[in-house]
C-alpha cells in the first residue's frame, strides 16, 4: 500500500440528527456545512494515531519477505522466551508481507534502494512484564529508529514494543509494482492518556467471540488499550457464572448459543493481553438488571399497582440481606475471574417507580429517614455494593450518576462521564475533577449515535481536557471511551460502524493536544481506513476514494 495514496478532493455537506440513544444528550460541535478537504499525502505518511514526535526523511530503504526478519536485541531483557513479542512478530510480518509474491535472493535490479533486513527490538527495563497484563500505569512509550544497517525499536516494556511495532508497520508501503519500502526515520513516541477505551454491549445483541477478537485487533491498530465489556444488561446475561450458573441458564437468549462460556471469557482476557489490551467488565446495578432476576429469584423488586404486586420487577431490591449475600458472592467470582485491577459497576439510570410502589421499600425508607428522596436508597444500595467490591481489592469504575447522587466513594474510584451536551459535560468533568476523582469522558463518543457525513470530526474535535479547571484537575483525567451500545448493532454491522470513527478517538486520546488538523487528519485516517481494509476489517468509507486492496469479504 503507497503511502502516496490518490484521494479524491472532496466537497461535503454534513447534516447531524439529533437522536438520542441510551439517553443520550450530547450536541455534536457544529461543524461548517461544507468542509472542503485539500487532497494530498501528508507529510506524516499515514501514521495514525500521530506519534508525538516524528522526522521522516527522503531516504528509503526496500524491504522483502525473504530477508527481512523481526528479533530480539541482544541488549534486550525479553528473550525468545517472551512468547508475547514472539506472537507480535509473527503477526506483523504477516501484515507486511502477506499475499506479497516473495522475491528469490540474487533476483532482481542491482540498482535502486539499499535494502533494510531487518528491525531489532530492545526492551531497556529489567522487567520487561511479558508475562503480566496491561495496567493503568503501564509504560507504554517507545522509540524508534529506521537506519542501515538495521531499525531498532527500543520500550521500557512489551507494551510500548507492540505499539511500535504497528507504527513500523504504518511506515511500510507499497508502490505500483509491488515493492515495499520504507524512509528513514524517527520516532519518539507515547500517549498522551493512559485509558483509551472502547465500549461494546453484548447484552441488547450478542456478539460472538470472533467479532470481538476482530475488534479487539482493531483496537491495536489503533492503539487502544482497554476493551471496556457491557457483557449483561436488561435483555440478556450472556455470562456464564461457574457460582451461579442460573443466570445465564435462565436469562441469556440462549443458554448454549448465546452465553460466553468460562474459556471464552478467558480466550478473550488472553487475546486482548497479547495486544496491550485491559479487560474491564461492566456488570451494571441496581438498574439495567431484568435478565439478573431470571436466573435469582428475589433479587429483584416486586412492582405494585395499587396494593397488590403488578407481576412485574424493577430494580434490584435494596432492603433484603440476600440481596448483599448474593452480590458477595458474585463479584467474589468476578474478581478471580478478571485479572484487571478495576471492575465497572454501572450505577446509571435507575428508574424509581417500581421502588415507590413497593409498600416494603415505603417502610423501609420510613424508618432509614428517608422521606421520599429514593435517590438516597439508590446511594445505601450502591455504598453496600462498593464496600462488597472493596473486598475483593478491586478498584471500581462507575457511571456519573453515583457521583451525583453524593455516594461515598474511594479516593481511587474512577468516575465515567456519559451525559449532557457539550457545556453539562464540561461542568460534569469540571465539578469531578474539583472533588478529586479521576474521570474518564464518554459523552461525544457515542458511536452507536449515526448521522449522514463525516461525523467522525466532532468526535476527532472533541477534547476531554476542554473545560474550566486548573492544572491539577487536567491531570485527574485519564482518558477516555468511545461507546458502542447494541441497540441496533450486533455481528452484521458493528465493525464497520466502529471503524474507522472510532480512530478519530484513537487519535485523540494518543497524540499530543495540539494535533488538531481535520485536513491532515482526513488525508492520514483515508490511508489508515484502507490500511484496515487489507488486514481483514470492513471499516466503512470515509468518503467517495477507492482502496489498492479492497475488502474481500470473510
Amino acid at each position: 500500500m503507497t503511502a502516496t495514496l490518490q484521494l479524491a478532493l472532496v466537497l461535503l455537506a454534513l447534516g447531524f440528527s439529533q437522536g438520542r440513544q441510551h439517553n443520550y444528550l450530547d450536541e455534536v460541535d457544529q461543524l461548517d456545512q461544507e468542509t472542503e478537504f485539500v487532497a494530498e499525502p501528508s507529510k506524516f505518511g499515514s501514521l495514525w494515531p500521530l506519534p508525538q514526535k516524528v522526522k521522516i526523511s527522503a531516504v528509503s530503504f526496500k524491504l522483502t519477505g525473504v530477508s527481512f526478519k523481526i528479533s530480539d536485541a541482544k541488549e534486550s531483557s525479553a528473550g525468545q522466551s517472551c512468547s508475547l513479542l514472539q506472537d507480535a512478530y509473527r503477526r506483523y510480518y504477516e501484515y507486511l508481507f502477506a499475499g506479497a509474491k516473495r522475491q528469490e535472493p540474487g533476483k532482481g535490479s542491482r540498482t535502486g534502494p539499499a535494502v533494510l533486513a531487518e528491525l531489532q527490538v530492545w526492551i531497556t527495563s529489567p522487567d520487561s512484564e511479558c508475562d503480566s497484563y496491561p495496567s493503568v500505569k503501564s509504560d507504554e512509550s517507545y522509540e524508534l529508529t529506521v537506519d542501515q544497517p538495521y531499525a531498532v525499536l527500543k520500550a521500557p516494556t512489551v507494551w510500548g514494543a507492540l505499539h511500535g511495532l504497528e507504527t513500523f508497520s504504518q511506515l511500510v508501503y507499497q508502490d505500483e509494482y509491488g515493492t515495499k519500502s520504507i524512509n528513514s526515520t524517527s520516532v519518539s513516541d507515547f500517549p498522551r492518556f493512559a485509558h483509551r477505551g472502547i465500549l461494546l454491549d453484548s447484552s441488547r445483541h450478542f456478539l460472538p467471540i470472533k467479532v470481538i477478537l476482530a475488534n479487539l485487533e482493531t483496537m491495536a491498530m489503533n492503539k487502544f488499550n482497554v476493551f471496556h465489556w457491557h457483557i449483561v444488561d436488561d435483555p440478556s446475561f450472556p455470562y456464564m457464572s461457574r457460582t451461579f450458573p442460573e443466570l445465564s441458564q435462565q436469562g441469556a437468549y440462549h443458554p448454549y448459543t448465546h452465553v460466553y462460556t468460562p474459556a471464552d471469557v478467558k480466550m478473550v482476557i488472553e487475546f486482548g493481553r497479547l495486544r496491550g489490551i485491559r479487560v474491564i467488565p461492566e456488570f451494571d446495578t441496581p438498574g439495567h438488571t431484568q435478565s439478573w432476576g431470571k436466573g435469582q429469584p428475589g433479587l429483584l423488586t416486586p412492582c405494585y399497582s395499587g396494593s397488590k404486586p403488578s407481576g412485574s420487577f424493577g430494580p434490584v431490591n435494596p432492603i433484603l440481606n440476600s440481596t448483599y449475600e448474593f452480590m458477595s458472592q458474585f463479584f467474589k467470582e468476578i474478581g478471580t475471574v478478571f485479572p484487571d485491577a478495576y471492575v465497572h459497576l454501572g450505577g446509571d439510570e435507575v428508574d424509581f417507580t417500581c421502588w415507590k410502589s413497593n409498600p416494603d421499600i415505603q417502610k423501609f425508607m420510613d424508618q432509614q429517614g428517608f422521606g421520599q428522596d429514593y435517590s438516597k436508597l439508590e446511594s445505601f444500595y450502591i455504598q453496600k455494593l462498593l464496600n462488597i467490591v472493596a473486598t475483593t481489592q478491586k478498584g471500581y469504575m462507575i457511571w456519573q450518576e453515583v457521583f451525583d447522587n453524593g455516594v461515598k466513594l474511594k479516593p481511587d474510584t474512577l468516575i465515567h462521564v456519559w451525559k449532557g451536551n457539550k457545556e453539562q459535560y464540561q461542568s460534569e468533568m469540571a465539578n469531578v475533577t474539583a472533588s478529586g476523582f479521576q474521570t474518564l469522558l464518554s459523552t461525544p463518543w457515542y458511536l452507536n449515535r449515526i448521522s449522514y457525513g463525516q461525523d467522525w470530526q466532532g468526535h476527532y474535535r472533541a477534547d476531554p481536557q476542554d473545560f474550566k479547571g486548573t492544572d491539577a484537575q487536567k491531570k485527574l483525567v485519564i482518558g477516555g471511551e468511545a461507546c458502542l451500545w447494541g441497540e441496533y448493532v450486533d455481528a452484521t454491522n458493528l465493525t464497520p460502524r466502529l471503524w474507522p470513527r472510532a480512530s478519530a478517538v484513537a487519535e485523540r486520546l494518543w497524540s499530543a493536544k495540539d494535533v488538531t488538523d481535520v485536513n491532515d487528519a482526513f488525508n492520514r485516517l483515508s490511508v489508515h481506513r484502507c490500511r484496515m481494509v487489507e488486514r481483514g476489517i470492513p471499516a466503512q468509507p470515509l468518503f467517495s476514494s477507492y482502496c489498492p486492496h479492497e475488502y474481500k469479504g470473510i
